[in-house]
């Protein structure tokens, strides 16, 4: 007999009909998250779940599953909705989706920066609200990258795929990590070690975030930290939104301290604070860091992948608990 799999969101087609192919798969319906106890009353009769980064495995939740589901693959590389340690107390196996969304997401942080720089937001609400009354020459003025420092907060594969892209347009490329990256790809970037933050943040004319979430980093960019910047910089965040305090960095955006931001993800998404829509130089984005259809096929293909070991009695590669 086939594995019983719930899967608790719609899922790109070629993910879902490989899903229908290898398993008793059960498919949720819901377009929005489903609430716990949905989820609970579901996964009855299951032997593992495909979720997402929005459904909500606290110890609470991992404590009330069926005796029958022994393995939780996230369609995500981000695992902080998961109680890694509530599962390992159950006996379930959890897996995560890393290595395959660098690409993409070191994509949207051009797109950010590029975005915020060039004050697109304000350009396109120019033209599709009929306020652009033609050329001027000093219209929406903004700065060009070319030139600019860089400034990588987390030097990981999206933070290098992201200084590849960066480089290509001619920035200078600053980064603090835990430890310095591989000699040869510092070389191949051109890039300058920070031992710690405050040395990076005071070189970096574009700031780019991309540490993983957790008690170390969770408001990382304070207004300490942004009064440490260059006059006039440009924030970006492709990481989480907890690395940011909202109330600093609209302070900022709003006087003047910073130039703009661009921002793909919030605190508290997508319910964010509700003041960002009104900050005309903010470039804001949905979570779209992952969101082609080549990246979310394989992050699907990848949770499957981990699912199909485990149930054919090997390791799973990406196994976190």
């Amino acid at each position: 007999m086939k594995p019983r799999l719930l899967i608790t969101r719609h899922l790109p087609d070629a993910v879902e009909a490989r899903a229908a192919r290898d398993y008793d798969a059960t498919f949720s319906t819901d377009a929005a998250p489903v609430t716990a106890d949905k989820l609970l009353e579901a996964a009855s009769g299951h032997d593992g779940l495909l979720i997402t980064g929005s459904d909500k495995m606290t110890a609470a939740v991992v404590e009330r599953l069926p005796a029958s589901v022994k393995i939780i693959a996230t369609f995500s590389v981000g695992y902080e909705h998961i109680d890694v340690a509530a599962c390992k107390a159950r006996g379930i196996i959890a897996t995560n989706t890393p290595d395959v969304l660098t690409d993409a997401t070191a994509d949207i942080a051009l797109l950010l920066m590029l975005g915020a720089s060039r004050r697109a937001y304000e350009g396109e609400q120019a033209v599709r609200t009929a306020a652009w009354k033609g050329w001027m020459p000093t219209q929406l003025l903004g700065i060009q990258v070319t030139g600019k420092r860089l400034g990588l907060y987390g030097m990981g594969r999206i933070g290098q795929a992201t200084a590849r892209r960066a480089k290509a347009f001619g920035m200078e490329i600053h980064y603090h990590n835990r430890r310095p990256i591989d000699p040869a790809i510092e070389k191949e970037l051109g890039a300058t070690y920070h031992a710690t933050a405050e040395s990076l943040l005071k070189v970096s004319d574009v700031l780019s975030l991309h540490a993983p979430a957790g008690p170390e980093t969770n408001g990382f960019l304070n207004a300490e930290r942004i009064e440490l910047l260059p006059p006039k910089a440009i924030v970006v965040n492709t990481a989480r939104g907890t690395l940011i305090d909202d109330d600093a960095l609209i302070s900022a955006l709003k006087s003047g301290r910073l130039m703009a931001a661009g921002l793909d993800v919030f605190a508290g998404e997508p319910n964010i604070d509700p003041r960002y829509r009104s900050v005309t130089n903010s470039f804001l984005l949905p979570h779209l860091g992952s969101a082609t259809l080549e990246t979310r096929n394989a992050m699907g293909f990848r949770a499957l992948d981990n699912l199909d070991r485990f149930f054919q009695g090997s390791e799973p590669g990406d196994r976190i608990a």
